[in-house]
C-alpha cells in the first residue's frame, strides 16, 4: 500500500497570524472642554464681527477744518471737509448738512487744519474789523499781557514814548499816557524771543496814532476788565 504522508502540526511558536485589514482607524476621543472652548470663541468672533459692521455704518458726517483758518477770518467753503466720526462720540461737531451755515462767518480762534468744526469754533457776530481799521502792532514780552489774547478782546493801546520831552510831559502830575480803544482781530504767533504781532482793529480816527505808536514799538497794550 502507498504509504500517505502525514502533515505535521506546525510547531508552536512559529505560526504566523495574520491580522485583518480594516479601513476603520482607531477614533479619538474629543474632551468636551475643548469643543466647548471652540464654540465660545466662534461665538465671540461672531459677535465682534456684527459689532464691527454696526459700527462702520452707525457714522455721522461732520464738518472739519481742510486748511488752517486763523482767528478772525472770514470761513470760506474750500476751508472746510466733510469728515465722518461715531454717532455717540459726544463731540458738539457741526453737521454737514450745515456746512452752509458756517460760511461767511468768523473763525473764534485759530483753527489747525483737520480738526472739527464745533459750534465755538465760529462768532456769529459780524467781523471785528468791519468799519475799522486794522494796525499790525509787534508786542515784545512786557508790552502785552501774560494772559492770551483773544479775537474780540476789547484793549487798550498804551503810548510809551521813550524820549526825554515826551517822558517829561508824561510824567507830570495829573497827567496820564495817552492810550487809544481797540479790539483784537488776530493774534499771530510768538517767534524765538517771545515777541508776537497782534493785529487791533480801531476807528478810522486813531488809526494814524495807532500806526505811529507801533512803528516806534513804543506801544503797550492793556486787555480791559470785563464788565
Amino acid at each position: 500500500m502507498p504509504r500517505t504522508k502525514q502533515q505535521t502540526a506546525p510547531e508552536q511558536g512559529t505560526a504566523k497570524v495574520l491580522l485583518p485589514i480594516t479601513n476603520d482607524a482607531p477614533r479619538r476621543r474629543r474632551r468636551p472642554v475643548v469643543v466647548g472652548a471652540g464654540l465660545s470663541l466662534a461665538a465671540v468672533g461672531a459677535l465682534v464681527s456684527v459689532w464691527l459692521v454696526n459700527e462702520a455704518g452707525n457714522k455721522v458726517a461732520v464738518v472739519a477744518t481742510k486748511h488752517a483758518i486763523a482767528a478772525g477770518e472770514s470761513i470760506k467753503a474750500s476751508d472746510l471737509v466733510a469728515a465722518e466720526i461715531s454717532h455717540d462720540s459726544g463731540l458738539s461737531s457741526v453737521p454737514a448738512s450745515q456746512a452752509s451755515d458756517l460760511i461767511g462767518k468768523q473763525a473764534a480762534s485759530d483753527l489747525p487744519a483737520g480738526v472739527l468744526v464745533t459750534e465755538d469754533s465760529v462768532s456769529a457776530g459780524s467781523s471785528v474789523t468791519k468799519g475799522k481799521s486794522v494796525i499790525g502792532i509787534l508786542a515784545k514780552p512786557g508790552q502785552l499781557p501774560i494772559q492770551t489774547l483773544r479775537t474780540g478782546d476789547a484793549v487798550t493801546v498804551v503810548h510809551t514814548p521813550q524820549d526825554a520831552s515826551a517822558s517829561a510831559s508824561s510824567n507830570k502830575a495829573g497827567t496820564t499816557p495817552e492810550g487809544l480803544p481797540a479790539v483784537v482781530s488776530r493774534v499771530g504767533t510768538p517767534d524765538a524771543n517771545g515777541a508776537v504781532v497782534v493785529d487791533v482793529a480801531a476807528a478810522e480816527v486813531n488809526s494814524t496814532s495807532l500806526a505811529a505808536w507801533a512803528a516806534s514799538g513804543n506801544v503797550a497794550i492793556v486787555l480791559k476788565a470785563n464788565s
